[in-house]
């Protein structure tokens, strides 16, 4: 082998260093072409007369130094008869290719969510360079206003709400996320229905000029723009595509303990502030004599904070009383009950009952998937003890 790397002429040796600089800095081995390409994070659509407009999140490099380092964005408008349309006047206006292979979240607006929202999202659906794992989440007012609003949080809105929707919030049961697969199972099932976190703004007070917010809030003076903060405790529920009611802060909380996700999440009552460490819910649907509905949930926990000042032993065991059990164990029921007749009065099949009808046999479906669920018997509870 060495006897005829040693007969390679020089010249070639020199020819292919020259053919491997060419192809490192003319074309990047075939990589992403960083100035040719912008870089979705996150995109919103709002519904207009003509069809669409998609305001495109993109990250853009702040510098390289200690003090302007991170990422900021820009925020670029599209419009179109389809989101398609509207991604190609984006590139038509700027020259860049838009990329949705980071797009990580999917805001839609008021507008958007008044009818089916699949003619929107079935874009994402069809294009296989969008991950299906990308978050889903309707805002109050335009979502292109909700992107390009100056957060106080982070440099950039998206990141600012994807911190909202992290797992330690979830865990929280305080906000109940969702993804484009996850809504695309429900809306093409049999119950047809689905929900998003519902996002409001509102402005930051002072401004948020102290310590680390320093440089963020000049960033914000200097755009003209006022900070903003996101909350996302409440939740929007669809029905055949179309947002059918918003769900309070409670009838989340009450969603999120069904679903039994709830661990180290806070609850208030009476003055006292209580911790769930262990959560369990379930839903069963009953089919004879007539289609009926079993909403359980179950809670182990602990106090947590009080108004009033509490002797050491209290303090150190967080130990409830059985009167306090009792209390709050109707206190999540009431919570869980608010839930279904929030669902069944606007009709949207969010606990996935004809779903339970349609695997229980194809028969019971077809008798019974037309009954209105404000008609179905629902037998609902919470069992709330102590941890001991």
């Amino acid at each position: 082998m060495k006897k005829i790397l040693k007969r390679i002429p020089m010249k070639l040796w020199a020819l292919l260093c020259v053919l491997v600089a060419l192809t490192f800095f003319t074309n990047d081995f075939g990589l992403v072409d960083i100035q040719k390409t912008a870089l979705v994070l996150a995109a919103g659509i709002d519904r207009t007369e003509d069809g669409f407009a998609l305001t495109a999140q993109i990250a853009v490099p702040k510098g390289t130094d200690r003090t302007t380092g991170g990422t900021s964005s820009v925020e670029i408008e599209g419009s179109g008869a389809t989101v398609s349309d509207c991604l190609a006047d984006l590139y038509a206006q700027t020259g860049w290719v838009p990329k949705l292979i980071y797009c990580d979240l999917v805001l839609l607006g008021e507008s958007t969510v008044t009818d089916d929202v699949f003619d929107c999202l079935d874009y994402f659906l069809r294009n296989e360079y969008v991950p299906d794992s990308c978050l889903l989440a309707a805002c109050e007012g335009s979502a292109g206003e909700m992107l390009s609003s100056t957060s106080a949080i982070d440099d950039t809105s998206a990141l600012a709400l994807e911190k909202l929707f992290s797992d330690a919030a979830q865990k929280s049961g305080q906000v109940m996320t969702t993804t484009l697969r996850e809504f695309a199972i429900g809306y093409f099932g049999a119950s047809k229905s689905g929900y998003m976190p519902y996002v409001r703004a509102q402005a930051q007070e002072g401004g948020g000029q102290e310590q680390g917010g320093a440089q963020n809030s000049a960033g914000a003076q200097r755009s003209g723009q006022q900070q903003k903060i996101y909350s996302t405790q409440e939740t929007a529920v669809f029905s055949e595509g179309r947002m059918a009611a918003l769900l309070s802060p409670e009838e989340t909380f009450a969603f999120s303990l069904l679903e039994g996700n709830v661990y180290a999440g806070t609850f208030a009552a009476d003055g006292k502030t209580y911790i769930i460490l262990k959560n369990s819910g379930s839903v069963n649907v009953e089919t004879a004599p007539a289609p009926a509905i079993g909403l359980e949930i179950a809670c182990k926990v602990q106090l947590y904070g009080e108004n009033k000042v509490s002797p050491p032993d209290t303090l150190a065991k967080g130990t409830i009383s059985a009167q306090e059990e009792e209390r709050l164990s109707q206190l999540l029921t009431g919570y869980a009950r608010s839930l279904w007749q929030t669902c069944a009065q606007a009709e949207c099949d969010l606990l996935f009952f004809r779903r339970s009808l349609q695997r229980s046999s194809m028969e019971v479906y077809g008798k019974w998937k037309d009954i209105p669920l404000i008609s179905v018997s629902a037998d609902i509870s919470a069992r709330v003890r102590s941890l001991k």
